[in-house]
């Protein structure tokens, strides 16, 4: 029997499909064609079976789904740093907000994320859930750059540069939809911002259009103590249960944040299918409180994990965010069993693709689904003796020793060198806007 040709051939000393849950293949190989995975078998059955135009041997590698960013704003990687050690509302509205009023534009949003992608890719990340301004240039980089995203249309109650009034970004929401709805990368989602800044009339048309046009929801929620108060008082209902009388709460609705939360709001939660993300570094930074994780996840509810944006984290480094994750539910539920390691990396894949309605195409190493592919070594003095490969990773893994990535098949890291990547046209742009926004007015910044 010939063998069967194929484009690419990734061996591998173990291979963490993340589902089956918890499972680790021994000198296994990953078979890609056309982009998407064909078969998951013994290297040495691989090699054969199938007639590979390219093969990449990684006997001292873990190769794992993509890591997925399920919450981010990836602009704000330009924002590094800017305004550290406050709480979230001093940050935002009295740093974060004029910063953005005097910067924000499409250029400035484009060379944001080239410069989250260069970080994500050289560590695992794959695809991001992302919630920004001026979505169009946003997608066309990551399009460019041959990166996977959920886009962010946003909706906020006040004028932007991107958009003067609530038409205006309904509107401008609906083109940019349609300009990469034949996107192999980019799909879309609407991004309101967050309660106390969108109005019952903006979510009542994000709900009607999210229907239709079968889109999921991207909302930050329960993020703080004082935007519950502020709730009761401006509204007479908690933010959860005001966006449930408007009919939000359903499995299309991905709520960020999720740290002020009662049992009965998790049940709510478990019952309609909503994904929660759990951001933590973000989360303590900003001091805004604890997401019950362990309780989510024992409700039911789909919990993912995302670092937030550069400017309350400060990093894009979905490695230090799963061992974080996995630490800090152990402390919060105060039982040492609480998210284990498997359980933490499902969050930073498989459950973040079902948070994005995407786990049909990405998340796990099963074929027929894109092959979104990272390698990272596991011989190097920081991550020996290996007992246990997923324990590894998520307890002692830098993202420093990813040295290989896939996006849909397409290398984007080779030898932990950026493939296609003008790396000093980059740092360029970077050191300009550094310029600017360093010379704008002390009390925006």
């Amino acid at each position: 029997m010939s063998a069967i040709p194929c484009d690419l051939l990734i061996e591998a000393g173990w291979v963490i499909p993340v589902q089956p849950h918890g499972v680790v293949l021994e000198n296994h190989a990953v078979v890609v064609n056309g982009g998407r995975i064909l078969a998951v078998l013994p290297a040495a059955q691989a090699r054969s079976e199938f007639a590979p135009r390219e093969t990449v041997q990684l006997p001292q590698s873990a190769l794992i789904p993509g890591l997925i960013n399920a919450h981010t704003h990836n602009p704000m990687t330009l924002m590094r740093g800017v305004a550290d050690d406050l709480p979230l509302m001093e940050w935002l509205t009295g740093h974060i907000w004029p910063i953005e009023a005097a910067v924000i534009g499409p250029e400035f949003c484009a060379d944001g994320v080239e410069l989250a992608v260069a970080e994500m890719v050289r560590g695992g990340t794959t695809c991001c859930n992302e919630n920004y301004f001026f979505p169009d240039a946003i997608g066309a980089v990551y399009e460019r750059l041959g990166f996977r995203c959920r886009l962010g249309l946003p909706v906020i109650e006040f004028p932007t540069a991107w958009a003067g009034s609530q038409d205006e970004y309904f509107a401008r929401a609906l083109e940019v939809h349609e300009q990469f709805r034949s996107s192999e990368l980019v799909s879309s989602a609407f991004a309101p911002h967050a309660p106390y800044t969108v109005g019952d009339a903006s979510f009542e048309r994000i709900r009607d259009l999210s229907t239709q046009l079968d889109l999921p929801v991207h909302c930050h929620i329960h993020e703080t103590a004082q935007e519950i108060s502020d709730s009761l008082k401006d509204h007479g209902q908690r933010p959860l249960a005001r966006l449930d009388r408007l009919g939000l709460v359903n499995d299309r609705l991905i709520a960020v944040h999720m740290t002020q939360l009662t049992e009965a709001e998790i049940a709510l939660c478990a019952g309609r299918g909503v994904s929660a993300v759990h951001c933590p570094e973000s989360n303590l930074k900003l001091a805004s409180g604890f997401s019950p994780v362990e309780a989510l996840r024992r409700a039911g509810v789909n919990v993912a994990l995302g670092t937030d944006g550069c400017a309350s984290n400060n990093d894009l480094d979905m490695f230090g965010e799963m061992r974080l994750a996995a630490l800090l539910a152990k402390g919060v539920a105060q039982n040492a069993a609480a998210l284990d390691a498997a359980s933490a990396l499902r969050m930073a894949t498989l459950d973040a693709a079902r948070a994005l309605h995407l786990a049909d195409e990405i998340g796990s190493i099963e074929p027929g689904k894109f092959a979104d592919l990272v390698a990272v070594r596991l011989d190097e003095l920081e991550a020996l003796p290996l007992y246990h490969p997923i324990s590894q990773l998520v307890y002692a893994t830098g993202r420093h020793q990813v040295h290989w990535v896939w996006i849909g098949g397409r290398v984007r890291l080779r030898e932990r060198e950026l493939v296609d990547t003008d790396v000093d046209g980059l740092l360029a742009k970077v050191r300009r806007w550094r310029d600017r926004i360093a010379a704008l007015p002390r009390h925006a910044h």
